[in-house]
């Protein structure tokens, strides 16, 4: 994903003096970006449930428990 990040072009609006003032994606490219950053934060979030947590559930276990309360219901 970094990659193609890299691949970018964006292209810029300049003011009257030539100062950048605003960048210009095409929507590939933008959705692309809100993709990555999406992607870091589930990344940080994870890692953050990680360190924070107290208990583990191995998945198999969990996945029994709540397919039979899903049953129950």
């Amino acid at each position: 994903m970094i990659k193609k990040l890299a691949k970018f072009k964006p292209r810029y609006v300049l003011d009257k003096k030539g100062k950048k003032i605003a960048v210009v994606f095409d929507l590939h490219e933008y959705q692309s970006i809100i993709e990555f950053i999406e992607d870091v934060e589930d990344s940080r979030d994870l890692l953050k449930a990680e360190l924070n947590a107290t208990d583990f559930t191995p998945y198999e276990e969990f996945r029994k428990k709540w397919l039979n309360h899903k049953v129950i219901r």
